[in-house]
């Protein structure tokens, strides 16, 4: 028997999560069995486990869309008993049961070898949002940042708090966007050499653009922030979108790609091709500073979950959740 977070349905459509015991057998098919050690809290997951149950569709659902742990048993030549592997992404704890569980059963194809240099609790406090991240500051570097600080929205988040973390110690200037005052010093000590409110950019405006500002940016927000920011992009300068926390609409014009060839790249970290997350993963490895990794973590248990998934949601949670499956 071992423990995990089951979201239920009931008959009036009504979903609710707890912790319950479970077997090996009702774990699903797949070739690789995982002891998991450690899993996160992403955005994502608030939505599977809060009311509704978001983007769950198969009840009942093990959530946790990322995990890291010591393989038990494998069918696929690739992983071997005592192995130590890290999952993000694939659909996992959303069309697949994820992490949020003491044993996860899933396939070869979507396990990563945990790279050198880091240990498994380290792995979920990067997770899914650092990968992201990570994913970002490689997309700019390819298109090249430009002079200017470069600009990260959302900053205070998870994905935020990697972003300006791998930034700064990389030696660029991080401008640093939050609409909480509170965290100012929190931002500082990741390496954030400016602090910028959120009001001073989640309000669109007439002209196209504005003058040249930012050397690059990782937007997690979207909505009229991105409008605004792609008008204050250095000439070929390059903004990674990875986020919605803004909205899903896109107020803006075609006028920065035209005039300042501006470039603006999507980030996707659920479906990467494998040599590219082993390419991220081992970047991370080398260029996230661990004591800066250790400040943004916060603690959790199985039993945390449904209040974090909520707290989540309403932008509520700072930096990286680390969720220790086997804590009592």
């Amino acid at each position: 028997m071992f423990n995990a977070l089951v979201v239920n349905k009931d008959e009036d459509g009504k979903t609710s999560a707890a912790v319950e015991e479970m077997t090996l057998d009702q774990l699903p098919q797949a070739e690789v069995t995982v002891a998991v050690e450690y899993s996160t809290v992403n955005y994502k997951d608030g939505l599977c486990i809060g009311p509704g149950g978001g983007l769950v569709r198969n009840y009942p659902h093990v959530p946790g869309i990322d995990f890291a742990g010591t393989v038990e048993a494998s069918d696929d030549d690739r992983y071997k008993p005592g192995d130590k592997v890290v999952l993000t992404g694939w659909r996992v704890g959303e069309a697949h049961w994820g992490g949020y569980s003491q044993k996860a059963r899933v396939k070869a194809d979507w396990l990563v070898p945990l790279p050198a240099g880091l240990d498994t609790r380290q792995a979920m406090a990067v997770g899914t949002a650092g990968f992201t991240a990570m994913l970002s500051v490689m997309a700019l570097e390819d298109h090249g940042i430009k002079a200017g600080p470069v600009l990260v929205t959302g900053a205070a988040g998870g994905v935020g708090s990697v972003a300006t973390a791998i930034l700064a110690h990389l030696g660029y200037k991080v401008a640093a966007v939050t609409g909480r005052p509170e965290t100012e010093g929190y931002l500082r000590d990741l390496g954030a050499s400016q602090i910028v409110a959120r009001e001073e950019l989640n309000e669109t405006v007439k002209r196209p653009l504005e003058g040249e500002t930012w050397g690059g940016c990782v937007d997690a927000v979207g909505g009229a922030m991105l409008a605004r920011v792609l008008g204050q992009m250095e000439y070929g300068a390059s903004v990674a979108a990875v986020g919605l926390a803004g909205g899903a609409g896109l107020p803006a014009t075609v006028i920065p790609f035209l005039l300042r060839g501006v470039n603006l790249l999507g980030i996707d970290s659920v479906m990467q091709p494998y040599d590219n997350r082993l390419r991220a993963w081992e970047r991370i490895a080398t260029d996230l500073p661990m004591e800066k990794l250790e400040a943004m973590v916060r603690p959790a248990t199985l039993a945390d979950l449904p209040q974090l998934g909520a707290d989540i949601l309403k932008g509520q949670v700072q930096g990286r959740v680390v969720v220790d499956v086997n804590a009592g």
